[in-house]
């Protein structure tokens, strides 16, 4: 008898379905059931088509994952391959060949600076794991009273306990905050703070400078500085100058402290070279890798280590090892996936050919330079952003974002607000056409938000 029988499908559509039973991440679920979930059915490219047909542009790469479209065909048949040959063993005392590969394929992305790669499956785990080797490489060497971490306000790094201790996201982190191991907070180099007069270029050395005073005060204690390169994601994709990372990197230099680079949204070519910390000129101590790494295919996260850090850990001493592990470590597959996501890069000459798509987005989209409603539009790479000038009321930017998330969808576009900040990151395999279409649909979408807004200002 089977001991795990398939359930029945339950009455009604797929989204009710899936409101009944799913509980969906970062989602007031209360919320949501007004707002009708799109059930999908499959994928083809950069489009997602529900199960009643309908398409739509997959213009945030399903949450910053998907380069080369869904269902790409050269990925599918990677996977096909390494189906019929390994699809899992455990990576503790085996190897294989897709995770050799893939490790020294990273290492030579950073001229073997960043020489060894620990796996995990997501990116929260990575940033953990991080943490935990900056930490414990100290205390290997001797130094065991560095303990403490630093993070820039507003970033992101994630949801588990360990990762939001270093984030600065109140809607994540305030909840849970009893639980958490607080780390030190110093100014974001986000470019939209500038002062009268200032450049992008002060902001970021006025941030510096704040943190070189806490690394003086805190000296011989702080163990890493964690940033992310170039664009804070989830802060409302605030952008910063290149030389907030040299100045970064000068400092935990300086200091004796670990930098560790959290390239999770910001790697895999989305700034405009592979790696974002490249368009400073440093490498760091430590990289965090994943979402865009299998192609938006299967959970696979990594942490790339120079060898000094690697070094610390090497000993007889068992427990002196890193002692971290998943089960799912090194998974062939998706580490076949990243492979084949890698040779895409180099056999379509991926960074050359998204420079000339961005270039003719951000043209399509310059109306929104000069439109009074719209501030900030910013670019970076394949990053697109701007923030909406809203009435400085409670819930303007919230709704706000569900207005325009509408709007959008019923233009055929996905594309999700973060509060006030429209931002568009679409998958590398756009052509000309759609990307003057969906140009011209986020400017009729947020033409019409901001009209429905100040209406809606003007009868209140």
């Amino acid at each position: 008898m089977d001991a795990s029988p398939r359930p029945p499908n339950g009455p009604g559509d797929l989204a009710e379905r899936s409101l009944r039973q799913v509980w969906h991440p970062c989602t007031q679920m209360k919320q949501q059931a007004k707002l009708p979930l799109v059930a999908l059915s499959h994928g083809e490219g950069p489009w997602l088509v529900d199960t009643g047909g309908e398409r739509y542009l997959d213009a945030i790469s399903s949450w910053w994952v998907n380069l080369f479209g869904h269902a790409n065909p050269r990925i599918n048949a990677a996977l096909i391959d390494q189906l019929g040959r390994l699809e899992h063993a455990m990576l503790a005392g085996f190897t294989h060949e897709p995770v050799v590969s893939l490790s020294e394929r990273l290492s030579a992305l950073t001229g073997g600076v960043l020489g060894h790669a620990f796996f995990a499956s997501d990116g929260a785990s990575a940033v953990e794991i991080a943490l935990k080797m900056s930490f414990h490489a100290w205390r290997n060497q001797g130094y065991s009273d560095k303990r403490e971490f630093v993070c820039v306000r507003n970033g992101y790094h994630g949801e588990t306990l360990g990762a939001l201790a270093v984030t600065d996201v109140a809607l994540f982190r305030d909840a849970y905050d009893p639980l958490l191991r607080h780390a030190h907070v110093v100014a974001s180099p986000d470019a939209r703070q500038a002062r009268d007069g200032e450049t992008a270029v002060d902001v970021a050395r006025r941030a510096a400078d704040e943190l070189d005073t806490l690394l003086t005060q805190r000296e011989g204690r702080i163990a890493a500085v964690i940033v992310e390169p170039l664009v804070q994601c989830a802060a409302g994709m605030a952008m910063h100058d290149p030389e907030y990372l040299r100045r970064v990197r000068a400092l935990c230099d300086k200091h004796g402290a670990h930098m560790i680079a959290d390239e999770i949204a910001v790697g895999c070519g989305r700034t405009g070279t592979f790696f974002a910390s490249e368009q400073a000129g440093i490498w760091p101590d430590l990289l965090t890798l994943s979402k865009g790494i299998s192609g938006g295919y299967l959970p696979l996260s990594l942490v790339l280590s120079r060898d000094a850090i690697y070094d610390a850990f090497y000993d007889d001493d068992t427990a002196r090892g890193f002692l971290h592990s998943h089960s799912y470590t090194g998974n062939p597959l998706a580490c076949r996936a990243a492979l084949a996501t890698l040779d895409i890069f180099a056999d379509d000459d991926v960074l050359a050919r998204n420079a000339v798509s961005a270039a003719r987005l951000t043209q399509a989209l310059a109306p929104l330079a000069d439109d009074p409603r719209a501030k900030h539009f910013r670019h970076r790479g394949m990053i697109w952003a701007f923030d909406a000038d809203l009435p400085d009321a409670p819930g303007a930017a919230s709704a706000f974002a569900k207005r325009f998330y509408t709007e959008a969808r019923a233009r055929g576009v996905l594309l999700r607000p973060i509060g006030s900040t429209v931002y568009l990151m679409p998958p590398y395999v756009l052509d000309d056409g759609t990307i003057d279409w969906l140009a011209a649909q986020t400017l009729a979408a947020f033409d019409t938000t901001m009209n429905a807004t100040l209406k809606q200002e003007v009868s209140a």
